[in-house]
């Protein structure tokens, strides 16, 4: 491994640590602020909500809770849930895969579509098939995951086609994965269409064609490799885009995610178990953006190079 790209890890690392410190001190500070809760509910005996709160620290003033919360975090502990009177680590590690498991499949499929799609309709300006892929990319990026889950779990409610809600068997993942790969395989599409047009248009792609080389070679092979340069730079983004849809996704398809699960401690005030969730959530956001950090150090050497 290059001595610049291990840098430039390093130095994505730190940032990484800083990301996740902000999002989750953010998360418990607002948590704690806001009103309600189980501990505040005057339906609740008071000897019971005093219980309740001391417990879970919530009677101690802020700068001590937090204090408190952030000597645990940094031991990687994350409490307790007084909802689920589980440990938040076991609750967020539980549902933190299964939203892993659906961003990394509405990924897969965004790319494995959306790149190769903009690699045809940028080499290819005329003809039905480009005009028709155009047109559903710009119908793509104009319509919110959360209503593209709507309607996909209507039809399949009146169809009967796919399964609707919970996580049961692969066909589950199909409407929510499918809800957040299609914003984001268009954008790819259109991305990679531009970069590809403009990768084109170089002399030295000119000059290749010049020479006999045949177009179909340069498109896929060479101008595909330079072109991915510009499109892998914005990953991290497209990253933080998957993760945040998927948790308005989630909460529709009824899958068992952090998103489903964030929605429950918000409503509950439970305050450790929504600064877990944001935890989770920073982690994802920094692993994405340090992997496409990596991948486009890989395609493009010259990155970290010194000038």
């Amino acid at each position: 491994m290059r001595p610049s790209l291990v840098r430039r890890i390093i130095r994505r690392l730190f940032f990484a640590i800083l990301l996740i410190f902000f999002v989750s001190s953010v998360a418990v500070v607002l948590a704690r602020l806001a009103p309600g809760g189980i501990a505040d509910d005057l339906s609740t005996p008071p000897e019971v909500r005093a219980q309740i709160r001391a417990e879970f620290e919530l009677d101690r003033p802020l700068p001590v809770f937090y204090l408190h919360w952030l000597a645990r975090l940094v031991r990687f502990e994350l409490g307790t849930s007084f909802v689920y009177r589980r440990p938040v680590g076991e609750l967020v590690r539980d549902r933190a895969a299964n939203t892993a498991l659906l961003a990394a499949t509405a990924l897969a499929i965004a790319t494995l579509v959306g790149v190769p799609l903009g690699v045809l309709t940028a080499s290819r300006r005329q003809g039905i098939l480009p005009a028709l892929v155009r047109g559903a990319s710009v119908v793509a990026l104009s319509t919110p995951p959360i209503l593209t889950a709507l309607v996909m779990v209507l039809i399949a409610a009146r169809t009967g086609w796919l399964p609707v809600g919970g996580m049961g068997t692969a066909w589950h993942l199909v409407i929510p994965a499918l809800a957040l790969a299609l914003p984001v395989g268009a954008t790819l599409e259109r991305l990679q269409a531009g970069a590809t047009a403009e990768t084109l248009r170089q002399p030295f792609m000119l000059a290749a064609l010049a020479r006999g080389v045949p177009r179909s070679l340069l498109v896929w092979r060479h101008a595909f490799r330079v072109s991915l340069v510009p499109v892998l730079g914005i990953y991290g983004v497209i990253v933080g885009t998957i993760f945040s849809g998927s948790f308005a996704v989630e909460i529709v398809t009824n899958w068992p995610g952090l998103g489903r699960l964030m929605l429950d401690a918000l409503f509950a005030r439970d305050v450790h178990l929504v600064a877990g969730c944001a935890v989770a959530g920073s982690i994802f956001l920094a692993v994405g953006t340090l992997l496409a950090d990596v991948a486009l150090s890989l395609v493009d050497p010259r990155l970290g190079e010194p000038a």
